[in-house]
């Protein structure tokens, strides 16, 4: 069972109710301009896939282009807002304004471009997270998916994103056994999350206060926990508030291209021939 207890802070309170599931890393990943990269599939990516990209990034208002067009194969990305609103466009036809509290799915499956940027006039906070897909799926057709924060499940201080949280399920349709929840706690709540079986993979990037668990996190850092199905316990040390990943593990190596993430040269090399015939369109186009 996954709930949210309060307590008050004493020595006890946390050797009572915290697990002890290790820590086994931890960073605040690499920032450039206003975007730090907290995952990449060269680090903390082969410890927590099918997780295989994070970025965390507050932007001020600029009616420059965040990323500028750009593409992508293999992989999935859910950007969420979670102050500003974020606008994007992709080749798989769709555009529009991700609300904050809201979400764009993009599944790049065999090749899709897109780009995006700040929406209004008010600084954008949000977390970009990329999802390694499944083999059947690597290869599919690109889809995009823009949900407004009232379609979001959310129960208790937990709002599911990906898969599903004691009944509540993500309207996004992916993987099964995959979750990944947008959690916020008050000073002293103690939030225990207990794993599916074979759920293994766990990670939490904390954005807002302090957390004490299998020892302190810290706002900024990006933590992974030992791959059992040990269930996970912190306590928010002040208002506090993280994105949390949990899966079964992601059965293959990861292929990298510039571009793409896949299971196997052979589904690289096919969506990376649809990436080079969508950009030699765009550019006809001259939209690159």
């Amino acid at each position: 069972m996954n709930t949210v207890i309060k307590h008050t802070h004493t020595e006890s309170t946390v050797d009572q109710n915290l697990t002890a599931r290790t820590i086994v890393a931890r960073t605040s990943g690499t920032t450039r301009g206003p975007i730090t990269r907290l995952v990449s599939p060269s680090d903390l990516g082969e410890l927590i896939k099918p997780f295989v990209f994070l970025d965390y990034g507050v932007v001020p208002p600029t009616k420059n282009k965040l990323f500028g067009m750009h593409p992508h194969s293999g992989i999935a990305t859910l950007s969420l807002p979670i102050s500003g609103a974020i606008f994007y466009q992709d080749t798989a036809g769709d555009q529009g304004v991700v609300k904050t509290g809201g979400m764009e799915w993009m599944k790049a499956g065999n090749g899709v471009w897109h780009d995006g940027g700040v929406w209004g006039d008010l600084p954008l906070e949000f977390f970009q997270l990329w999802v390694a897909l499944p083999q059947h799926d690597e290869n599919s057709l690109a889809q995009s998916q823009n949900i407004d924060p009232a379609d979001i499940p959310v129960v208790g201080q937990v709002a599911v994103l990906l898969g599903q949280y004691q009944g509540a399920k993500s309207p996004i349709e992916f993987t099964a056994g995959v979750n990944y929840y947008h959690v916020q706690l008050q000073d002293g709540e103690v939030w225990h999350y207990q794993p599916e079986p074979g759920q293994t993979v766990a990670w939490l990037s904390l954005y807002k206060g302090n957390l004490t668990g299998p020892g302190a996190i810290k706002k900024g850092e990006i933590v992974v926990f030992e791959a059992t199905e040990q269930a996970i316990s912190v306590m928010a040390n002040g208002a506090t508030s993280f994105v949390f990943g949990a899966a079964m593990p992601h059965p293959h190596p990861l292929v990298k291209g510039s571009y793409s993430v896949h299971t196997n040269r052979q589904a690289l090399v096919q969506g990376e021939q649809e990436i080079q015939r969508i950009g030699q369109q765009l550019r006809a186009q001259g939209r690159i």
